[in-house]
């Protein structure tokens, strides 16, 4: 029989009704001929309400016992959504990680997949049944013990099932009806995609777009894993989504697929650091040890002393997730007090946003990055720094100037027409 995945969210599943809504929509894909594997999040609310009794019981935690009590909200939510469509004539059996098993690496809280053995699914599916209902988000490490994927893990637990089963499709139901061109939060102009290329989708993720998690877009980039993204509410059909596949899919991509922007970003510059061979080295080698995600990096010739000394010094500007600010000042410090490095000053701006175009059709068009800053000049926003790919452009602006950033970029490219 041919195959789906399909995958429901927290808000998906949030109490019973939501529950017996979902399951209407599975029994649907079962009465047009498939076998359904489903994997279902935890219903909302209940994995934060999970990890803060955790935080409560033990703020130094077991990350051990940690992974036993989190991955319990995706048990219940299995069980319930088996029952339900067993209610409704459907054969379903709810299946937790160990009990596939959903094999992975011993991290806990942040595992990585090893493999997921089909013979006991498929055993299930010869016997008639035709749902498999999987708890996501955990599986088994090589201890025995449960391990979790990390947040967003679902996603990534429903490609990978889509992967190892040779699923037709992986089908991830939330609480958009697809891919838009930019937040419609922000612009009633955003227009929602009918298509959008894994790499594009996996630039858009990695940038801030929330509707898909980076890790499921890589895996199914990887695997040629065909997502489609829809609604869990309202009534869907084939047409019904957005469907990230491959580019030889698209028959004629846009340059610019979608603006993407994320407000929670910080300039951290290091002013007159020595100019050296090794000194990007010994500045990120630091800031990695540290678990800081550097982005945008900029190295340019320091203001400061360079009539006196031309050459010999320089400014590193880069960019961090504002949360990480602290930990970034910490690492900087130590390399200097340990002598690894020397500046004179280190200048943190808390109030800059990323801005970014994403397109596949950059590959073959040239002004976009032209059309970008006149758009951006035109409104009278400065650009801080600037970061480029083969189908993306990023800049680093004031945080105030975001959403007006964003409205004039969707309307320079004409995303709003199809």
């Amino acid at each position: 029989m041919p195959l789906l995945v399909m995958k429901f969210g927290g808000t998906s599943v949030a109490d019973l009704d939501r529950i017996r809504n979902a399951a209407t929509k599975v029994q649907r894909e079962v009465e047009r001929g498939y076998d359904v594997i489903v994997i279902v999040s935890a219903m909302s609310g209940k994995t934060n309400e999970l990890v803060g009794w955790v935080e409560q019981t033990s703020p130094l935690f077991d990350a051990r016992e940690y992974d036993a009590v989190v991955s319990s909200g995706e048990n219940v939510t299995a069980g319930l959504m088996a029952l339900t469509l067993q209610e409704m004539g459907v054969p379903a059996r709810s299946w937790q990680g160990w009990q596939v098993p959903i094999n992975t690496t011993a991290v806990h809280s942040a595992a990585r997949f090893v493999d997921i053995p089909r013979a006991n699914i498929d055993q299930k599916f010869a016997e008639g049944f035709k749902v498999a209902v999987v708890a996501g988000f955990q599986g088994l490490g090589p201890d025995g013990r449960i391990t979790t994927l990390g947040r967003g893990g679902s996603d990534t637990t429903a490609v990978a099932f889509a992967a190892a089963f040779g699923a037709e499709r992986c089908d991830i139901y939330t609480d958009v009806d697809g891919v838009y061109t930019t937040d419609p939060r922000i612009t009633n102009k955003a227009r929602k995609l009918d298509r959008i290329a894994f790499e594009e989708m996996l630039e858009l993720a990695s940038l801030g777009a929330k509707v898909l998690q980076t890790r499921s877009v890589e895996l199914a980039m990887r695997y040629k894993v065909r997502l489609r993204v829809l609604s869990s509410f309202g009534d869907t059909d084939e047409n019904s989504g957005t469907l990230v596949c491959d580019e030889g899919e698209i028959m004629e991509s846009k340059v610019v697929s979608g603006v993407a922007y994320s407000r929670d970003e910080a300039k951290i510059t290091l002013v007159t650091v020595e100019d050296r061979p090794g000194i990007s080295a010994a500045i990120f080698a630091p800031l990695a040890d540290a678990g800081v995600n550097v982005d945008m990096i900029v190295q340019n010739i320091s203001e400061k002393d360079y009539e006196d000394h031309p050459g010999s010094v320089t400014d590193m500007t880069f960019s961090v997730p504002i949360n990480q600010v602290e930990r970034a000042k910490r690492a900087m410090e130590e390399a200097k007090a340990a002598g690894h490095i020397a500046y004179d000053e280190l200048v943190v701006d808390t109030e800059v946003a990323k801005v970014s175009v994403v397109g596949i059709g950059m590959r073959s068009h040239a002004g976009v990055a032209a059309r970008m800053f006149k758009a951006l000049a035109d409104e009278n926003v400065n650009i801080k720094v600037i970061s480029t790919s083969e189908i993306k452009i990023s800049v680093l602006i004031e945080r105030k100037y975001m959403e007006l950033a964003v409205q004039a970029l969707h309307d320079a490219f004409g995303l709003e027409a199809a």
